[in-house]
């Protein structure tokens, strides 16, 4: 019964792997690099590569940070299966946080190997100032770290009685 919660959860991390990598190859196929498409108010579609970390972080550091990030990326991941396997069943929260996390942590990961950068295509912006661009990966990365932080603070939790 371990095993399949397990496979559950990882299966909850492929399916961010697959709309991240699917979404990239689409934006890569469609669109020159730094074209941006207006989608709605406030929101485009502008493909960027991003060489360093969250925010462009170490974007201009001259090609070492794409193993530091590969690595990073791959530590955490590795970290983050061995948490899920050790979960218990009722600390679903956590396991589908835990689960994002390290599905949006691989999807970049694929980019930083392949390609030497992440693609990134969601623009979001408020008059002239743009929020970095960004991705599903991210996105996923970020909807975990919420919820574990709702974890921490009991969401999710069943009431001791």
């Amino acid at each position: 019964m371990r095993d399949f919660t397990m496979l559950k959860w990882l299966g909850l991390s492929l399916l961010a792997i697959v709309l991240d990598q699917g979404s990239k190859l689409l934006i890569d196929s469609s669109m020159q690099l730094y074209q941006s498409i207006p989608v709605l108010p406030s929101f485009n579609l502008t493909y960027v590569h991003n060489t360093g970390a969250a925010f462009s972080f170490l974007s201009e550091a001259g090609g070492w940070q794409r193993w530091f990030f590969a690595g990073l990326a791959l530590g955490i991941s590795i970290i983050i299966a061995i948490w899920l396997s050790r979960l218990q069943k009722h600390e679903t929260l956590l396991a589908i946080a835990l689960s994002l996390v390290l599905g949006g942590a691989v999807g970049n990961l694929i980019d930083r190997l392949a390609y030497g950068y992440v693609i990134d295509f969601l623009d979001v912006y408020y008059g002239n100032w743009h929020w970095p661009a960004f991705n599903i990966a991210d996105s996923a990365i970020t909807l975990g770290v919420v919820l574990m932080l709702l974890e921490s603070f009991g969401l999710g939790k069943a009431k001791e009685e």
